[in-house]
């Protein structure tokens, strides 16, 4: 090989220079596939990732935050507290709030201050709304409670003195029960056609001539052992389970399942824009497991049971009951 045939290191460098330059822009040209590829993955790839997300249920899609129902009763029970446990266990926290009373856990609930309450049944929210001008509707139903005639001296129905004072719940629904169950005894007598809520001027016959003597349903019990008194009308449940009286003590016990008793279905009850929020089909899932059932029928010695009436029973019948409220007050 001759010298001119060797190459110069000035030419080697060139080559050396086009290598490298072709290496470059092979590079570059590899580099921009790639992030083409990339950016074309990304975007199929949101396409699918939205129109799944468009087709997914909201819920799903929705901040994992905890669902939370602040619920307002009129005491407290061991009951509620395995109602507690159960929802917990299915992904809702239950707050309850012991209001002690008969009026707050609806007026709380209308100001907004709790999300539902769990204490009245129906006939006793009927009246509440028709004088609030409310809007309370129940979400579905929970229990119904036994009641009865209940004395400290009697033995039967039959041993009514003449003239005898018999306690019943001083607002219209409750005192309308009583008088129903008084009926049903034999005791008295009421007038056709009162729908609802009769009240002690309903009594179209009084054999006995009786006095009936209106106190506020809470506090019943404690007046059981009254001299005063010759018997009380109440729900079994409300006597506190350390005065020991149960359905067994009663000179007559209503029949809570009866037809004619729908009126009386306790319910969870919320304002009416609230009544399809998700967390109430958790709740009532929560009240069907059989541990709730264990705990009431432990609590209330089987006078209390649950029950499940469809909600546009009930408030087919609140509607009902409210229309004819609305005469009576």
């Amino acid at each position: 090989m001759s010298e001119q045939s060797q190459p110069s290191p000035g030419s080697g460098s060139d080559l050396r220079s086009t290598v490298d330059a072709r290496g470059r822009r092979t590079r570059r040209i590899v580099f921009v596939v790639v992030a083409v590829v990339v950016a074309a993955v990304l975007f199929v790839g949101g396409l699918f990732t939205g129109r799944a997300t468009a087709g997914a249920d909201p819920e799903a899609s929705a901040s994992s935050e905890p669902l939370v129902l602040r619920i307002a009763t009129s005491d407290d029970s061991k009951f509620q507290d395995e109602v507690k446990v159960v929802a917990a266990e299915k992904g809702l926290d239950v707050e309850w709030v012991n209001l002690n009373d008969w009026v707050l856990p609806n007026t709380q609930l209308v100001a907004g201050q709790v999300d539902g309450n769990a204490f009245q049944h129906i006939l006793y929210l009927s009246q509440f709304n028709v004088k609030n001008k409310a809007t309370l509707t129940p979400v579905f139903s929970t229990v119904i409670t036994q009641w009865g005639i209940f004395s400290k001296t009697l033995k039967s129905v039959k041993d009514v003195p003449e003239g005898g004072h018999i306690a019943i719940p001083d607002d219209a629904s409750n005192g309308a029960r009583a008088l129903f169950i008084l009926q049903s005894a034999g005791l008295i007598t009421i007038k056709s056609g009162v729908g609802d809520f009769p009240s002690v001027d309903d009594v179209s016959s009084n054999p006995k001539h009786l006095t009936f003597v209106p106190i506020a349903a809470t506090t019943i019990p404690q007046q059981y052992d009254d001299p005063s008194l010759s018997a009380v009308v109440v729900g079994t449940s409300y006597f506190d389970p350390k005065q020991g009286i149960t359905s067994k003590d009663a000179l007559y016990l209503d029949d809570s399942l009866a037809k004619e008793n729908l009126p009386y279905i306790n319910v969870i009850a919320a304002r009416e824009q609230d009544k399809n929020k998700p967390a109430w089909k958790i709740l009532k899932e929560a009240y069907a497991d059989k541990r709730v059932a264990e705990a009431l029928k432990k609590e209330s010695g089987g006078s209390t049971v649950l029950v499940d009436v469809p909600v546009d029973t009930l408030r087919s019948k609140l509607a009902d009951l409210e229309k004819e409220a609305e005469k009576t007050n």
